[in-house]
């Protein structure tokens, strides 16, 4: 027998054992929601005349800026006095998502409530992590749709895969039920410009106000819901030394060169002087969330009543100028392109931001994507594909961190690629949240955002793509012939075109053509 047989062997065993495991069958959960009381608190008491100037409306600070985004998740988890509840699809054990784990479990200390959701898809080994947060008697924490097999996920994979292909790709951070983040950013280096050899462009917005409740209603419902799984229950206890194992692993962030450079960037950001003089600038505008329905992870149909698509077309409205999508995963089918299509032969500016090959990191959304790009391009929609590392220039010491498209890094990442889900209607209103454009978000995963009312954010967003497009990513245009692709570069020294995907080798653009070929963009 070779030793490549009794591996296989060895592997089909192990596969069929663990498929003998699954989730409890029964599972006590303590229904719980969010604190409404919390006028009394530090948050509430600071934000009580601004919110009481304006009734029913809702105050929007954006957070292009990656350092500042990490800053504001640690300014409200230092100010929280009652209540915590955190929900993301991930959460890194790496510098900022240790240093986020330290700053909730201090506000535990405090006696602060803390909720963490938590999607269960990347949490490979941070089983023992978990458990000992969960063991803290005022941290809660659930996995949302865990997988049965903690060691062996392949098992789950091979014999659930329609359940766990389900994911909660929510994003939110609330504090006292009195201010909350809402956007594209999961937890980790790449996504707050701590990585510096690749990082994520994305946005988040900061709100107080009246949506911050349909932030915890959101929220609320995902808690509840059949889906979400004490920690306690799926995965094993923390013994004894559990404090001490997350202490440690915080001590050794806090002697780490590198944490240590990226705090001092933290520092000097302007929010954080914004937020020492209490000088925070919001926007005082109508805004709603918007949220698929946990139910939707159980659906075995396409039920669009679970989905936010619908509610999303309904909330941003009709366009009659200007649409501007930025989506990195941008996959709009055959219904979504006619829409667009539409649009674009009746006038309407429809300008879309993806990224580009060189610049994507799953090639099979972007196989999902060229399928259109031909037809979307006849019927008149620009397209923009966002080059690697784009809008992230150097930064010498006791530069102002830069801000380029929305979600710039730290200034110091080698590689970036696009990840804010952001779409701008007639430059009077705006969507921010974790959804994107392609059939994962819109039929399999759940997802969440904000619809803003906001002539200035909107119109910010489609500005700052007017300036930025042209340098910062190629311009996908029809040749003549009106079959063929060629990205235009703009550049000091003039136009640079390309006729193949620029930045990008033979074989990752054979391997793309391969995977189009593939029945699997219902997945995508």
């Amino acid at each position: 027998m070779s030793p490549a047989f009794r591996a296989f062997a060895v592997l089909c065993v192990a596969l069929l054992v663990s498929a003998c495991s699954s989730l409890p069958g029964k599972v006590e959960r303590t229904p719980t929601s969010a604190l409404t009381q919390t006028a009394d608190t530090r948050l509430g008491q600071a934000l009580r005349q601004r919110v009481a100037a304006h009734p029913n409306q809702s105050g929007i600070h954006p957070l292009p800026v990656a350092p500042e985004a990490f800053a504001a998740r640690i300014a409200l988890a230092r100010a929280a006095q009652r209540s915590i509840d955190v929900q993301y699809y991930i959460w890194h054990s790496d510098t900022t998502g240790q240093l986020l784990w330290q700053a909730l479990w201090e506000a535990a200390e405090r006696g602060v409530r803390v909720r963490m959701l938590i999607d269960d898809a990347n949490t490979k080994g941070l089983d023992p992590t978990l458990a000992a947060l969960d063991a803290h008697p005022n941290i809660e924490v659930r996995l949302y749709n865990p997988f049965a097999n903690r060691k062996a996920r392949l098992a789950d994979f091979t014999f659930d895969f329609t359940r766990v292909n389900h994911r909660m790709h929510n994003k939110s951070f609330t504090a006292d039920n009195q201010a909350a983040i809402v956007g594209g950013r999961n937890i980790g280096d790449e996504y707050f410009g701590a990585n510096t050899q690749v990082g994520f462009q994305d946005l988040d917005v900061l709100a107080i106000g009246a949506v911050v409740q349909e932030v915890s209603n959101e929220f609320d419902l995902f808690w509840n819901s059949p889906s979400a799984y004490p920690a306690a229950s799926v995965i094993p206890p923390s013994d004894a030394g559990g404090p001490a194992l997350l202490r440690a692993g915080w001590q050794k962030v806090h002697e780490s060169e590198e944490a240590k450079r990226y705090l001092e960037v933290v520092q000097k950001t302007a929010l954080v002087t914004q937020i020492v003089e209490d000088r925070i600038p919001f926007e005082w505008t109508t805004a709603h969330v918007i949220n698929d329905d946990p139910a939707k992870t159980l659906s075995t149909s396409d039920r669009t009543e679970f989905q936010l698509l619908p509610q999303l077309e309904k909330a941003m409205g009709r366009p009659d100028r200007q649409l501007d999508l930025v989506s990195p995963y941008f996959v709009p089918g055959k219904e979504g392109s006619e829409g667009l299509m539409a649009l674009a032969r009746r006038g309407v500016k429809v300008r879309v931001l993806t990224n580009s090959l060189s610049a994507t990191d799953v090639s099979p959304v972007h196989a999902g994507y060229t399928k259109y790009r031909k037809d979307l391009l006849k019927a008149g929609v620009i397209l923009y594909e966002l080059k690697p590392g784009a809008a992230l220039p150097s930064v010498k010491d006791n530069d102002d961190v830069p801000r380029g498209l929305p979600g710039s890094g730290s200034g110091t990442t080698k590689a970036a690629a696009l990840h804010a889900k952001t779409f701008s209607k007639d430059r009077n209103r705006v969507f921010v949240g974790s959804f994107n454009l392609d059939p994962r978000s819109a039929r399999l995963n759940t997802e969440m955002g904000m619809v803003i009312d906001s002539p200035v954010l909107a119109n910010a967003l489609s500005t700052k793509l007017d300036g930025l497009l042209p340098n910062e990513a190629y311009e996908v245009r029809l040749l003549p012939d009106g079959d063929s692709l060629e990205w235009v570069e703009r550049g000091a020294q003039g136009e640079t075109r390309y006729t193949t995907e620029p930045g990008s080798t033979a074989m990752r653009r054979g391997w793309v053509d391969f995977l189009r070929i593939l029945p699997i963009e219902w997945m995508l």
